[in-house]
């Protein structure tokens, strides 16, 4: 019988690549469809009438009508939304939110999924995602076996219990296809459990009995962590004695450059896929559609219109932003989309650069945020991550965890960069790793390489290592435990690593 449903879900997954095809071959007239559906269906909310939506005809007056947004911009409209209001900043009333963890910061984002962001964007998203994987691999069994899921949790929104709020994942596991539920484990109590340490129990104990496990995604981090305690349970060497049908595991969130090297030890054969997506809790923006690249397809058919601001403006105040039909590829920009949710030119902080413009695919590149720029340097995740597992590839080691900052001029002291390493594996020769991470840095960013000549503007950059653990433990402290929670990799601050640090110190 499940033989049956797989052989019929792979013929509907055919005919529905159509739709994914259109929309790389006809690129614009996707995006302007959207553009003018998300102005059409909004236009007698409060945002869309004080913005005119009614007048706006062209890409070009949407951006002059509407300035750049952030989440503190659009907060108070939010709020009244949670609050029950209807016809905001989206087309009637919203009853789900997704609770944005972000990184550390200790405030958090509430975004709103309109039954249309639900249907049409995340759910749509998932779709697209597994008719890529079925387009890739002929023996795919994703609706014969079964999938894993590691979702978050959903609460009440006090005092208005209409409202519900949570992890996007614990959203979408709460409305899943009633196709999709028989081929899911464990039980959706169990997946939406609010305490995570609880949940990855039970999860291991999970996936020490069930070895037709096909499926598991997750962010990287905390799929370690379970993974771990599965091969403690069961004593086995590798994932592949304890899930022998593995095929797959979709993973997003963060860069998986950096844990690649453990995941091969996890399921060591060539045979065992890894796909990204790009799903965050404002939208499902981006799969990989071709399993030999690491490069996402960005879904243009999702109820998203997209926007880029080229880097060179990304401090303005008012920054200049660019359609799809204009960007370049190989060229870094900030994301700022338009959702079928109520977000209109929102920034959500992403960065990405274009690797291809037919179709259009992108590199995840980084955050707004997340950068290391105290000297000119302009570092970013992206080459941090890349010469961390060129590092580890060429010494043995292996990395749990990490985080960057400037070391600042002090006297007639020079600049550097401070990394506090977290190991699962630690290298044999130390010093090495060192000198080899600051030279395969200068290697991927030339600008680094530039002030670190001669050691004129930056010295060789410092490694200190932490404990085992610490970055949890220090995520566990600030309320950040488990699902999207993730360990902030670069800031321009010494903020978050002297925070870390403080934290060491009271744990001796």
């Amino acid at each position: 019988m499940k033989k049956w449903v797989n052989h019929t879900v792979r013929w509907f997954y055919g005919y529905r690549y159509k739709h994914i095809q259109k929309f790389m071959e006809q690129p614009e007239s996707t995006q302007l469809y959207w553009l003018k559906t998300l102005l059409q269906t909004a236009k007698h909310t409060e945002w869309g009438k004080m913005h005119g939506f009614t007048h706006i005809k062209s890409p070009e007056d949407f951006a002059q009508s509407i300035p750049i947004q952030n989440y503190e911009s659009l907060e108070p409209y939010i709020d009244r939304m949670m609050h029950g209001e209807r016809d905001v900043l989206w087309d009637g009333k919203v009853n789900w939110f997704s609770k944005s963890a972000g990184t550390t910061s200790g405030k958090s984002k509430f975004i709103p999924i309109s039954n249309q962001n639900l249907k049409y964007c995340h759910i749509r998203g998932t779709w697209d995602t597994m008719t890529m994987f079925y387009q890739n691999r002929n023996d795919a069994r994703q609706f014969e076996l079964k999938s894993m899921l590691m979702g978050g949790s959903l609460h009440s929104f006090d005092p208005y219990p209409k409202t519900t709020y949570g992890d996007i994942s614990a959203i979408m596991i709460k409305h899943m296809p009633w196709l999709g539920r028989p081929f899911f484990t464990p039980s959706f109590e169990v997946a939406l459990l609010d305490d995570w340490e609880t949940k990855l129990e039970l999860l291991a104990k999970e996936g020490t009995k069930n070895r037709d496990i096909v499926m598991i995604g997750g962010v990287p981090t905390w799929t370690v962590v379970l993974f771990r305690r599965i091969l403690e349970m069961t004593g086995k060497k590798n994932m592949l004695e304890v899930w022998p049908n593995f095929q797959v595991y979709i993973h997003g969130g963060v860069s998986f450059t950096p844990y690649r090297k453990q995941f091969e030890e996890f399921f060591p054969s060539d045979s065992v896929s890894y796909l990204e997506i790009y799903n965050a809790s404002e939208g499902y923006f981006a799969a990989q559609n071709d399993l030999s690249s690491d490069d996402l397809l960005l879904l243009l058919n999702n109820g998203i219109y997209y926007e880029f601001i080229p880097m060179d403006e990304w401090d303005k105040e008012t920054p200049r932003s660019l359609p799809l039909w204009e960007v370049e590829k190989g060229k870094n920009y900030a994301l700022v989309i338009s959702t079928n949710g109520g977000l209109w030119r929102y920034q959500p902080g992403d960065t990405v650069m274009f690797t291809s413009v037919d179709p259009y695919k992108i590199r995840i590149t980084g955050r707004t945020k997340q950068f290391v720029n105290a000297f000119g340097e302009e570092v970013i995740m992206e080459n941090t991550d890349q010469a961390l597992a060129d590092t580890c590839q060429a010494t043995s080691a292996i990395v749990r965890e990490y985080t960057v900052a400037p070391i600042y001029f002090e006297g007639k002291g020079k600049g550097g960069h401070d990394w506090l390493i977290e190991f699962e594996k630690r290298p044999d020769d130390f010093q090495l790793f060192q000198a080899l991470l600051d030279q395969n840095l200068q290697k991927v960013n030339a600008d680094y390489k530039a002030k670190r000549f001669k050691d004129i503007a930056l010295q060789k950059l410092q490694i200190r290592e932490v404990p085992s653990g610490i970055f949890h433990d220090w995520l566990k402290s600030k309320g950040k435990f488990g699902g999207q929670n993730k360990v902030p990799r670069l800031a321009n601050n010494r903020e978050h690593i002297e925070e870390i640090l403080e934290f060491i110190g009271q744990q001796v």
